[in-house]
């Protein structure tokens, strides 16, 4: 009779160990990542990684420290002209042709035209786009909206450092005009889409471009 007890005992402790186990999980730390979960979260790692402009291979450099690299970094950087172009490309192919994208992309293209135009003076041969095709759209107009307005400041910023590292009069102008339109017609335009479901009208856009260069 004890003998049974004892084996009784023992079973319902057993029971209760395994019972422990299956609970534990539960009072894990919410800030480390259930091991299950691993697979999903390497593979948005490597999406994001894919489709950044790091992830972008760029040719060659002019030699720093001249005209000629300071007019590729505002064609070919991560805040120049290329990039734009291709970011507004893809939310156009994503959402459809919606502003202030069509027009700002528009823009992008012709400001590009104008840095191919400097690097080709200063004896630089200028590649196709790099980004285009490499570069996702954001999750929703909103979302891409308010990233643009904030890549619009960086590249306002950017055009501000390169602006006091030339002395090149011709450079000098293309970088001053290009900034002015980031600043007063493409910020602005991003900033109001944002506040109004990601896009504007062709009338709300066209007011936006009444300053443009």
């Amino acid at each position: 009779m004890i003998r049974q007890f004892a084996l009784l005992a023992t079973t319902a402790l057993m029971i209760g160990l395994a019972g422990c186990t299956t609970v534990a999980p539960v009072t894990e730390n919410a800030d480390t990542p259930a091991t299950t979960e691993a697979p999903a979260e390497s593979t948005v790692e490597e999406s994001a990684e894919r489709d950044s402009p790091e992830s972008v291979t760029l040719p060659e450099a002019p030699p720093a420290g001249t005209d000629a690299a300071i007019a590729w970094e505002a064609l070919m950087g991560p805040d120049g002209e290329y990039h734009a172009s291709a970011s507004y490309l893809a939310v156009i192919e994503k959402f459809g042709e919606v502003e202030p994208y069509v027009s700002i992309r528009a823009a992008e293209d012709r400001h590009s035209s104008a840095l191919v135009r400097q690097l080709e003076r200063l004896g630089i041969e200028v590649p196709e786009n790099p980004y285009l095709g490499r570069l996702q759209a954001p999750s929703d107009r909103t979302t891409a909206a308010r990233a643009w307005a904030d890549g619009e400041v960086a590249n306002i910023a950017m055009y501000d450092t390169l602006l006091a590292q030339t002395d090149d009069a011709a450079l000098f102008r293309v970088l001053t005009n290009l900034r002015r339109a980031s600043a007063d017609v493409h910020l602005p335009a991003f900033q109001a889409a944002a506040e109004q479901g990601g896009t504007l009208t062709p009338e709300q856009m066209a007011e936006f471009q009444t300053g443009r260069p």
